[in-house]
């Protein structure tokens, strides 16, 4: 089966899906270019499926010259070391990485403060040493090696969250916005320009984020930063799974002069995992490039790809039929250790036991036992007989073929709805058959702020049908993590 290799030049002129690209993958397949040819490899070369080269190369889909190819990719500063001055090869794929040929959005820890993982006084203007190495080592790590990052902000729901809050010593919704602006004005002066940066707009219901708005607007703002303002705009909270605010959001941009040709050209959507959103997304960046700005970009993430294979688990096939719901397709791989000597194609074998499997270009080279390693009494590398037949390189060579068709299932989303299929939930028939994208066309063809904002309000109850705004998961933000169960069909 020949399958395409250059998913970089399939996107077209769709909103751009990131690969939230995992820790684990970065530091396995760094490890392995770096150790390629020394007394001790971290993989033996015998144990990478031919023709792939001993460094892996082939494995890291950021190259023009990989396996296959896409360049963009999102990489969390929370997941990641910050000393820039120290020699890391492990982290290769992204620090060595051709920026004129790749593109990478850094995530800036956000998470990690709400969590309670990375602690200090974050309230602002504390003087805390701990949170200010911080806000320090994020904003020289997305200048160093990101082309786009998000500033460091406080989560508005971090006073929900009681480890966050005691860690952050946060306790409201005011004291976050104000922390987020502290940082946003130390990001602002002491940028070097070498990344672009996106506002993050939190908020856990629509008064918070119409507030939240109002507070950080101003450092988007060129007239009052003339030579450091924010060039986008990351979408968290409320904003990142409620269409109906994102909608408004963009809108007021416009009017408020911050969507810019030249100057704000890149808005990213967190933790957006779903099929149907990746047509809503394109569907607003394509009304936003006719109205306003034709340099304009929606960017949408999840690291689901990563997670399906750290469950034991493969995405197999999709499923889109018209009118019906759309859904990746993901079910337990082999392992077992019985198959260690196993030399069947990985495909056909896959395709045995499956009633459905899209294989990937890496799965293609693959044999059964280049998973299952592990036969009956053989000791891992802690010296134990574990309950796997996986060895650290079977989950790299799953990963990689889990972003690749999660990729192609989210491009396929949006030809498909190119050519008239849709997802039920994106069609309401209650009375008159209602487009999510025809009603989003038509938002853009106006250009006047109360028409366009009475167009959106009249259209509240067609927003509340896409799975993720607040209609359908209340008032709380869902990510790739929260909603894992929900964004696969999982098969027994």
């Amino acid at each position: 089966m020949t399958l395409p290799t250059n998913l970089t030049e399939l996107q077209r002129d769709y909103a751009v899906f990131l690969p939230a690209l995992s820790s684990f993958y970065v530091n396995v397949t760094g490890k392995i270019k770096h150790s390629a040819g020394t007394n001790e490899p971290s993989v033996l070369s015998e144990r990478i499926p031919e023709p792939i080269s001993a460094d892996v190369r082939e494995m890291d889909y950021l190259r023009p010259d990989a396996l296959w190819t896409y360049k963009w990719s999102l990489h969390s500063a929370g997941h990641s070391s910050l000393d820039v001055d120290k020699d890391l090869p492990r982290e290769s794929m992204y620090r060595d990485r051709d920026r004129n040929t790749s593109f990478m959005l850094g995530d800036s820890g956000g998470f990690q403060i709400g969590k309670g993982k990375w602690p200090g006084d974050w309230k602002a203007g504390s003087g805390c040493a701990k949170a200010q190495a911080k806000r320090d080592g994020v904003l020289k790590w997305m200048d160093a090696y990101m082309d786009y990052g998000m500033i460091l902000d406080v989560p508005a729901w971090l006073s929900r969250s009681p480890e966050g809050a005691e860690a952050a010593q946060i306790s409201s919704y005011q004291e976050a916005a104000d922390a987020t602006a502290f940082n946003n004005e130390y990001f602002i002066r002491n940028r070097t320009g070498d990344c672009k940066f996106l506002n993050v707009f939190q908020g856990e219901n629509h008064a918070q984020a119409d507030l939240w708005y109002d507070q950080m607007k101003q450092f988007s703002d060129p007239a009052q930063y003339p030579d450091a303002h924010f060039e986008g705009y990351a979408m968290g909270g409320q904003n990142a799974c409620d269409v109906h605010l994102i909608l408004k959001r963009i809108v007021t941009l416009m009017h408020d002069g911050l969507l810019e040709k030249g100057q704000h050209d890149w808005m990213h959507v967190l933790g957006t995992g779903k099929l149907e959103w990746a047509g809503v997304l394109t569907a607003i960046q394509r009304g936003v490039r006719s109205l306003y700005n034709e340099n304009f970009t929606i960017s949408f993430d999840c690291a689901s790809p990563f997670l399906a294979t750290s469950n034991g688990q493969q995405y197999t096939h999709y499923r889109m039929p018209h009118n019906g719901k759309w859904k990746y397709a993901m079910e337990d791989a082999p392992d077992d250790r019985a198959f260690a000597k196993n030399t069947q194609s990985y495909d056909d074998h896959c395709a045995g036991i499956y009633d459905n499997w899209m294989p990937s270009p890496i799965t293609n080279l693959m044999k059964v036992n280049d998973i299952c390693v592990y036969a009956p009494g053989d000791l891992n590398k802690i010296g134990k007989e574990g309950k796997t037949s996986w060895d650290t390189f079977s989950y790299a060579l799953l990963m990689n073929h889990n972003i690749y068709t999660h990729v192609r299932s989210v491009q396929e989303t949006n030809r498909l709805y190119d050519e008239g299929n849709y997802p039920k939930e994106l069609v309401d028939d209650n009375f008159q058959r209602t487009e999510v994208k025809d009603v989003i066309k038509r938002i853009f063809e106006l250009d006047d702020l109360d028409k366009q904002m009475k167009l959106i309000e009249d259209h509240s109850r067609l927003w509340m049908r896409v799975i993720g705004s607040r209609g359908a998961i209340g008032k709380k933000t869902v990510n790739a993590s929260t909603q894992f169960a929900s964004l696969f069909e999982e098969v027994t």
